[in-house]
């Protein structure tokens, strides 16, 4: 082995998930000083999970004022903000120093991530993403033909909304789990739907639930295949839940994921109320540390 190769740690995480081989798998590069934007980009497909993040330690101070620096990429873009990059890379930086509190210093902005210790229970911890931004909703027929959907798929009684807390997305709510079930996007309606009108990609939630614990069921299917956990769709979703009454202001609830791809996940959103005002989205859970390495080259 060439003695000149730099090396980089990295540390893999399943976030959303108290269990191992669970939740969305996320890989975290805790000290990414000296990588480009292309190695970055390249490192993340060589990871080839849903997204990879990149630590830039700074200063203590500069932390304790900004958050801890940290960039997130898919296999394709950097993203601006995403929820469990977020969490997990949270997560990985606490460590085992029982820190109440790690902020992070995203491209969406600043992010808290607090944390919850109770006995005999894992850590818990429970992201503030930014306040939503409501985009119009969107004709039904319209996004059924976008979406590669069949006719009375789409739940007539809530509406397909764009709902951005740093990252837009785009929420479909469907009849119920035989939909969603045989739920087949085409991904290239999908994407020329989506580039037209507000959202980035697709979530689709039904209120019918495998646990009978859980208030809604999703997926979320674009380039990279199907996302086991979207925790800034679920922060997204969870504006939408109490703009449209479907819980109430507070309301902490489950959102399942992942489950027909046997990654299952369970994400724990909540939002407020400000007068008309959706406000204060949080969005939490589990995660656990499943393997660590080293890249060179």
């Amino acid at each position: 082995m060439a003695t000149d190769q730099r090396r980089f740690r990295f540390v893999q995480w399943d976030v959303f998930s108290s269990k191992p081989f669970e939740g969305n798998s996320l890989a975290v590069f805790p000290d990414a000083t000296g990588l480009t934007d292309a190695e970055m980009q390249t490192l993340a497909r060589e990871m080839n999970l849903s997204e990879t993040t990149f630590v830039f330690p700074r200063d203590a101070a500069t932390e304790r004022g900004r958050g801890v620096r940290v960039r997130i990429f898919t296999v394709q873009e950097e993203l601006p903000f995403a929820g469990h990059p977020a969490l997990g890379t949270a997560f990985a930086l606490r460590g085992a120093s029982n820190a109440p509190e790690v902020a992070l210093d995203l491209k969406a902005g600043k992010i808290p991530v607090r944390f919850e210790e109770n006995a005999g229970a894992p850590a818990f911890g429970e992201m503030s993403q930014n306040d939503p931004q409501f985009g119009p909703a969107h004709d039904r027929e319209a996004v059924v033909r976008a979406a590669g959907l069949r006719d009375g798929d789409i739940d007539p009684s809530l509406p397909i909304q764009t709902v951005s807390t740093g990252l837009p997305f785009t929420v479909v709510p469907l009849r119920g789990l035989t939909v969603m079930e045989r739920l087949q996007v085409d991904p290239k309606g999908s994407a020329e739907y989506l580039q037209r009108s507000d959202g980035r990609f697709f979530y689709f939630v039904c209120r019918e639930t495998v646990d009978p614990a859980a208030r809604l069921h999703a997926r979320m299917i674009f380039y990279n295949g199907e996302d086991p956990a979207t925790g800034s769709a679920a922060g997204c979703t969870a504006a939408w839940m109490v703009a449209n009454g479907v819980i109430q202001p507070e309301e902490r609830v489950l959102i399942e994921q992942g489950v027909e791809m046997k990654r299952p996940s369970r994400i724990f959103v909540r939002a407020a109320r400000d007068r008309d005002r959706v406000v204060n989205v949080r969005v939490g859970g589990n995660a656990v540390e499943v393997l660590r390495g080293e890249v060179f080259f």
